[in-house]
């Protein structure tokens, strides 16, 4: 795979960087629209359904589609990137992306809409997948912190969709996607500037897990050295179940806030805002918190509260509040315990890989089994819907806490979350 040296000691002279500051830009504003794009679909279903005379599980099929191209995405890109140039993977990926999103803001027709929605997220997650790896190694000793300021424009971009599909209106969200599709083209031709250094792949750093496995104490390698298949399904499970809840809650906030708490399709879009704004919060919370805690301990206590407040969300006064609680105790599981599994299963090469792919398909599920719910309990069991996922990964979270007690050390300072539709 073609990405840039790093000299031994760390550093990268400027010549190798992969980014110039135009770049750079272009890439973060990519990101910021793959953030905007993901969170366009649940303020759009109430459109949806009436532009194409839909049940709700049949919305919810558009944001699964498009995770279904996101998980296809990153696996193409992962193998396409060892033949192509990194300014022909991004530039490809961005443009994919921006075609399927102008396709759904296009589309006569409901499979139309759909094959769009797909197209859309086959290049989403190839450009999750691409700017995350080069980010990762493409900026020398400042490659870390870059790569985090690249995560939390998804964030960024997250907060700001809820805000554009209110500010053009619901039932114009074809103007939002299409804003988002020119956009990205723009992205697109900066990015052609990224440069592909070929390099001794000796240069390289540790892979981050390779790293924590080495530091890894004896007695947590070998109780962990037995049943480890059942801990990383153990792990995939979770991530699954809190990639449902916070896709399921991003995408259904806004009809529950409509049809149960009587608000306009604006405010709705406006209140759901909150739930990504405090989503992006929380990640930002994610280093101090490293510093002082235990992975496990972050873990539960964000599953747990995570539950309570999906749970208060069931009464209808404080539901606006209890949402944007839960995405301020969702924020750390996926990017807190990414690293508490290769630390705790250092010789199972696929179990990242297996976490970013089972992310993603419980995102795909959350759109549709929500919808479904919602055809035979109504509106008003959304929040309890996703309360009950929410509490079943809090036996999980305690159970890996045991089976990992010998690792109970605060955990490593870490980058943010990459988005639902997760790259390498």
């Amino acid at each position: 795979m073609d990405h840039s040296a790093q000299a031994a000691d760390g550093s990268s002279p400027a010549s190798e960087r992969l980014f110039g500051t135009g770049a750079t830009v272009a890439a973060c504003v990519a990101f910021v629209l793959l953030g905007s794009v993901n969170a366009f679909f649940g303020p759009a279903i109430p459109a949806l359904r009436s532009r194409f005379g839909l049940e709700p599980a049949g919305a919810g099929a558009a944001l699964s589609m498009f995770f279904a191209g996101a998980v296809a995405g990153v696996l193409i890109a992962g193998v396409a990137h060892a033949r192509i140039r990194n300014d022909q993977l991004l530039t490809a990926a961005l443009s994919v992306m921006a075609v399927g999103a102008a396709g759904f803001a296009l589309a006569p027709n409901w499979p139309l809409a759909l094959a769009a929605g797909l197209l859309c997220g086959l290049g989403a997650g190839g450009m999750d997948y691409g700017l995350n790896a080069l980010f990762s190694v493409g900026f020398g000793v400042r490659s870390a912190a870059m790569l985090g300021i690249l995560n939390a424009c998804f964030g960024l971009g997250a907060v700001a969709g809820p805000l554009l599909i209110s500010l053009v209106g619901v039932t114009r969200y074809p103007v939002a996607f299409g804003i988002a599709a020119a956009l990205l083209v723009v992205a697109a031709f900066f990015l052609r500037a990224v440069r592909t250094v070929r390099a001794d792949p000796a240069a390289h750093p540790k892979d981050p897990g390779e790293h924590e496995a080495a530091e890894l104490d004896g007695p947590v390698r070998r109780r962990v050295g037995g049943p480890v298949l059942a801990l990383v399904a153990a792990f995939l499970a979770l991530y699954a179940l809190q990639v449902t809840v916070e896709t399921g809650a991003g995408a259904w906030e806004p009809t529950f806030l409509q049809d149960e708490l009587g608000h306009t399709a604006a405010a709705a879009s406006t209140i759901t805002s909150g739930f990504w704004l405090m989503l992006t919060v929380g990640r930002l919370l994610i280093g101090p918190m490293t510093d002082r805690w235990s992975a496990a301990s972050i873990v539960t206590v964000s599953c747990i509260g995570t539950t309570a407040c999906l749970a208060l969300a069931t009464v209808h006064p404080l539901a606006p509040w209890a949402f944007a609680g839960a995405g301020l105790f969702n924020a750390p599981v996926f990017p807190v315990a990414l690293p508490w599994l290769s630390r705790s299963a250092p010789r199972v090469r696929w179990a990242a890989t297996g976490a970013i792919l089972t992310a993603n398909i419980g995102g795909a599920a959350a759109g549709p089994a929500t919808g479904l719910g919602i055809e035979r309990f109504g509106t008003g069991c959304v929040p309890w819907l996703l309360a009950i996922v929410s509490a079943l990964c809090v036996p999980l979270a305690l159970g890996l806490a045991r089976a990992t007690r010998g690792s109970a050390q605060p955990a490593a300072a870490m980058s943010p979350e990459p988005c639902p539709a997760v790259g390498a």
